[in-house]
């Protein structure tokens, strides 16, 4: 049985097919991005800032009374709001073991991010998954 992230993933790699080469798939995630729905003023905090990003970069985690994870994000770089973008399809409303169950480094070389993406960027993202499964982790450990 495919799991809801790789069932997002499949969606995500079709999509990223149909668009070929990585002009266009740039174009795309750009787009992705600019759906993000904003973060309140309040949310560009210290408390939600990613570090080991070159560019700003927010992230809220939110844990959902049925168990699963909401997460929002947000960049002053807009291919990088893309890339939020990207990581909240595969992980927004997803269960903490779901999430730390899968694979984002195969994910990513799977949808030609790894080759594709600056060491900068590839690096942000990085520092991107690593704070929504520390925040998982943290959420799967509170609430076995």
């Amino acid at each position: 049985m495919t799991s809801p992230i790789d069932a997002a993933l499949d969606d995500l790699a079709a999509e990223f097919e149909l668009l070929g080469d990585w002009e266009e798939r740039y174009r795309y995630v750009i787009d992705l991005g600019r759906e993000l729905a904003p973060l309140a003023e309040t949310e560009h905090s210290e408390a939600n800032k990613v570090r080991g990003c070159a560019s700003q970069v927010w992230l809220v985690t939110e844990p959902e009374d049925d168990g699963t994870v909401t997460f929002r994000g947000d960049s002053d770089a807009h291919i990088v709001r893309g890339l939020i973008a990207v990581l909240l399809r595969l992980f927004a409303g997803r269960r903490p073991a779901d999430i730390l169950a899968f694979d984002p480094t195969a994910a990513f070389d799977r949808l030609g991010l790894s080759g594709a993406l600056s060491t900068q960027r590839s690096n942000g993202l990085a520092a991107m998954v690593a704070r929504i499964r520390r925040d998982s982790q943290a959420l799967q450990t509170a609430n076995p």
